[in-house]
């Protein structure tokens, strides 16, 4: 099988289109046929050598933690999918060494969920890892109904979904935006919106929900509130009896499945900027790093 594979932390220069044996799914496990997978800060982190602390696993490596395709195979003890099964699923590739961008994957079944129904199977890779990212941070932030959540880079991949997420849960969402992105914050169901020009009012906001390396937005939560963030380089500082968390995305198939229905229920919208083959890799990699893209770099496996 076709697959893009690192032999060395540098460049996205590094990425190369390689034939590998095709991976054969053990007890509890599927053999995904790939129709696409994503290309997510992670794996810049783990291409360039910045993640190597926590990788566990030899070169040659193949990157990407999301995956969207159909079950080509079953391994022994497979219940929960058959043959011919959409999925969408998320593989933790920097601590397990199974990457996605690959036209087959082998994956456990827990990884794994339905996936949205009525949505094309290429724009579906777009869902896990973001959206996963998403709603545990939300969970861990524990926002009553009502209350009010300030999200910063809202129109991003994971502040994307976190908006979408927390307006499904009943919350009032406050958007820190580029100006330019004002209209699309609002179209994803943002309450109020702010950029640099209008910023956020001091003590505002019940809850914070930091994506985009802006630890100062704390600012904006008022005495005694909740701040999460996503970003570990840039961690909000405690401040005025502020309970500051780190969220760390965790693999969970059946969070997974829930969140694949709301997008066949049409309540989160998954939104796709380009895509591109297993040889354009690299190029995606230029593209997430340049910044400025409103949806998912997604890699098409065949």
């Amino acid at each position: 099988m076709r697959a893009t594979v690192l032999h060395r932390y540098g460049g996205p220069e590094q990425l190369t289109v390689a034939e590998l044996p095709r991976p054969v799914p053990g007890p509890g496990q599927i053999l995904v046929r790939a129709a696409a997978s994503a290309v997510n800060p992670v794996d810049i982190e783990v291409r360039s050598g910045q993640a190597a602390s926590h990788v566990n696993h030899p070169f040659p490596m193949v990157l990407g933690w999301d995956l969207s395709g159909t079950v080509e195979e079953c391994g022994s003890g497979v219940t929960r999918f058959a043959v011919g099964d959409r999925v969408v699923a998320m593989s933790a590739q920097m601590a397990t060494g199974v990457g996605t961008h690959a036209e087959y994957v082998a994956l456990d079944t827990a990884l794994a969920a339905p996936a949205p129904r009525g949505v094309d199977l290429v724009r579906a890779a777009g869902l896990p890892l973001a959206a996963l990212t998403a709603d545990q941070a939300l969970d861990l932030i524990a926002p009553e109904p009502g209350s009010t959540l300030l999200v910063t880079g809202a129109v991003g991949s994971v502040g994307g979904f976190a908006v979408q997420l927390a307006a499904e849960r009943g919350l009032k969402v406050l958007a820190l935006v580029r100006p330019t992105d004002v209209e699309e914050a609002r179209a994803l169901g943002a309450h109020e919106v702010f950029t640099a020009e209008n910023p956020v009012p001091h003590g505002v906001a019940d809850h914070l929900l930091e994506t985009a390396g802006r630890p100062g937005a704390i600012d904006a939560v008022r005495d005694g509130g909740t701040a999460v963030s996503i970003v570990p380089t840039k961690p909000p500082v405690t401040e005025r009896g502020i309970d500051v968390r780190m969220s760390f995305v965790e693999q969970d198939g059946d969070r997974l499945a829930r969140l694949s229905r709301l997008v066949g229920e049409s309540v989160l919208a998954l939104r796709t900027a380009e895509v591109f083959s297993l040889d354009g890799v690299g190029e995606a990699h230029r593209r997430l790093a340049a910044g400025g893209s409103r949806g998912k770099l997604l890699i098409a496996a065949e």
